[in-house]
Parts: structure tokens; C-alpha cells; sequence
């Protein structure tokens, strides 16, 4: 398992020693350590983003494909495995896939496995290095603190108070962020529909509250460390989403609807003259106020006697 995981261990740690050494202007071996977590998930995420729109791509396709998914499930309500095979079709017609939403969140999974393995092995008595983390540089990083709490120290790990303190603060804060994140998306940037036959939307209701209560049950298993990096990656996901759903909703979402409005609310202000008059440039005639720039009044013909 090992041989598989070893680059991403030389990877991972490789991050952090030299975003250790770049900031040792610093002489704050705390900040550091603890910055060299925040940079790793900023290159994951940057490398992510191709991801990241490839699945909001699939989210939007399949938002398309919503009615006729929900014909094919009343069609064949009473065989499954006709319906499963319908939808598969469906999927494979309109190039999209159900799963993509998940890409992100998968393709970070061995990148946290092995920041949690790197940082378990700091924790060890005495320190051991992991990748190209040599025992000095682990001996340095157990000693390094985020507000007080070592980051190699677990919630269930320690009898530190401090370490309690900021383990439950950061997931309180990982929980916030991701319901926040899951919020925005259920309320503005998804497509009105039948919240009961809709599946998308109830999928999302159900990790509204289902995350909070993992990170809950997780995190107090985690370094303090992991918990820095799952918590700005999670604040990354939060303005990432709020980004998208402000400058590129999905169309036919509230978020949508709201940006339309503006847009039209813009062309109309950009077509009114200095007196307030609305300028139709079709039935303007020339020489009349609110006439395009540049035209002019052409002299009427006198009809011959």
C-alpha cells in the first residue's frame, strides 16, 4: 500500500517543508508549519478547478435532464432495473454523468489521507519523518501551534484543554462553512422544482444536516493539522460556490432570475436620455430628443402641384 501512496508522502510533505523554509523570515515556527497547510490546499484546489467545472457542467446537465428523468421513473415506477437502465441511456446520450458532482471531493481524498498519515507520524513518541520530512523537520513541526494547540494533538488524543478548545472551534467552523455552502446553493442557485420528486434537491437537503454531524463524529479523531486544511478547504468550496452562483448561475434559478433582472434593469438605464425619457431608437425619429447620435433630420420632399 505503501508503494502507491509514497509520492503522494514525498507530495505532501515536500508542501510543507518548503513552505516552512520559504517563511523562516519569519523565525515563527508556528505560523510556518501552519501556513504550509493553508498553501497546500491552495495548490489542490487551483489544480482542482478544471474538476471543479466539469462538475458544475454535469450539475446543470442533469438539471436540463430533469423532467425526463422524472418520465422515465414514472414509466417504469414498477421495474427498476428498467429504469436504471433507461437513465444509464439517457446519461450516456446526453454525455453526462450523475457522478461528477463527486470528482472534487474524491480526487482530494488520498491528498487528505496523506496529509493525516504525515501528520500522525509527527505526532508519534519520539517524531518520525514521512517522505521527504526528515526526523528534525518532524521534531520541529510537533512542537509548531495553532492558538495554542499543537497541531499533531487530537481531540481524544491529549487531556489539553486548549487542544479541546480549538479542535471544537474548528469544526464548528468547517460545519458552518459547509452549511453555509450547501445553503446558497439549495436556496439561489438551484432551478425551482417539486422538492418532492425532485432527487437532486433532496440529495441536498440530506447533506445540509449530514455533513455537520460528520465532521462532528470525525473530527474529533483528526489532528489539528488535517482540521486547518479540511477547514480552508472548506472556506475555498464556500467562496468558490458564491462566486459561481453571483457571476454564472444556473439557469432558471432564483440567482439566475436575480442577474436577468439586473442586466435588463442596466439596459434600460443605459437607454434613457438626460431627461429620463426611455429611448426607443426604432420609433425615434431623427433630430428628436433621444435620436442615436450622429443622425440627423432628413428634409421632407414638397409634393409637386
Amino acid at each position: 500500500m505503501d508503494f502507491f501512496l509514497n509520492p503522494l508522502y514525498n507530495a505532501v510533505s515536500w508542501v510543507l517543508v518548503t513552505f516552512h523554509d520559504l517563511l523562516s523570515f519569519t523565525n515563527n515556527g508556528d505560523l510556518q508549519w501552519s501556513l504550509g497547510i493553508i498553501a497546500l490546499v491552495i495548490m489542490i484546489r487551483i489544480i482542482l478547478i478544471p474538476l471543479f467545472v466539469k462538475q458544475i457542467k454535469s450539475q446543470r446537465a442533469l438539471t436540463a435532464l430533469s423532467p425526463h428523468m422524472k418520465a422515465i421513473q414514472k414509466k417504469y415506477k414498477d421495474d427498476r432495473q428498467k429504469q436504471s437502465e433507461e437513465l444509464m441511456k439517457l446519461y450516456k446520450e446526453h454525455k453526462t454523468n450523475p457522478l461528477a458532482s463527486c470528482f472534487p471531493i474524491l480526487a482530494q481524498a488520498p491528498i487528505f489521507f496523506a496529509l493525516f498519515t504525515v501528520l500522525n507520524a509527527i505526532g508519534k513518541n519520539p517524531p518520525e519523518g514521512k517522505g521527504v520530512l526528515t526526523a528534525t523537520d518532524a521534531a520541529s513541526a510537533a512542537q509548531a501551534e495553532f492558538f495554542g494547540a499543537p497541531i499533531s494533538e487530537t481531540f481524544l488524543g491529549t487531556s489539553s484543554g486548549t487542544v479541546k478548545i480549538v479542535t471544537v472551534i474548528l469544526i464548528a467552523f468547517m460545519s458552518a462553512t459547509t452549511f453555509t455552502t450547501q445553503r446558497q446553493l439549495m436556496v439561489k442557485g438551484m432551478p425551482k422544482m417539486d422538492s418532492s420528486n425532485n432527487m437532486m434537491l433532496q440529495q441536498q437537503k440530506i447533506m445540509l444536516y449530514l455533513f455537520p454531524v460528520i465532521f462532528a463524529v470525525s473530527g474529533v479523531n483528526f489532528p489539528i493539522g488535517v482540521l486547518i486544511y479540511w477547514s480552508t478547504t472548506n472556506l475555498w468550496t464556500w467562496g468558490q460556490q458564491f462566486y459561481v452562483i453571483k457571476r454564472n448561475p444556473t439557469p432558471g434559478s432564483p440567482a439566475y432570475e436575480e442577474l436577468e433582472k439586473k442586466r435588463k434593469t442596466k439596459e434600460k438605464e443605459e437607454n434613457r436620455d438626460q431627461s429620463g425619457t426611455v429611448i426607443d431608437p426604432e420609433n425615434t425619429e431623427p433630430g428628436q430628443p433621444g435620436a442615436a447620435p450622429g443622425q440627423r433630420k432628413q428634409p421632407k420632399k414638397k409634393k409637386k402641384k
